[in-house]
């Protein structure tokens, strides 16, 4: 399996009401790295995953409206709870709506929360 990746980040306020949360409850800001992996079986008469340029400008539109937001008002995230593990499926479901069928096999979303503490989210395609 042939892998790309490309790194991005976003800065965003949200909340977590949840009693397992403790202080994130309250509103809070977080900075997310965030890595989109374009998975690949074999490689096409090119001999790339995917264009670094496009999977960059991929990854840059799905966090366009999510970076410097408060995700609490966000209307695709009313009544979710945004922790990194539900925000890097947001970003994979919304890179994968724009993929041509057929050809990856699938799309990994890593977001860094902090250099000690990260979620993946793994889509098959």
């Amino acid at each position: 399996m042939y892998r790309l990746t490309v790194r991005d980040h976003m800065m965003v306020a949200h909340s977590l009401p949840h009693p397992a949360f403790g202080p994130a409850q309250q509103l809070h800001g977080a900075t997310f790295v965030v890595e989109l992996t374009f998975l690949r079986a074999e490689l096409g008469e090119e001999a790339i995953v995917i264009d670094i340029g496009e999977a960059t400008t991929l990854l840059r539109e799905a966090l366009a409206d999510l970076d410097y937001s408060n995700l609490d008002d966000h209307p695709d995230l009313a009544g979710v709870l945004t922790t990194t593990e539900t925000l890097a499926r947001v970003v994979a479901d919304r890179v994968a709506a724009r993929l041509p069928g057929g050809r990856y096999a699938g799309l990994e979303v890593t977001l860094r929360e902090h250099p000690d503490a990260w979620a993946t989210y793994s889509l098959d395609l």
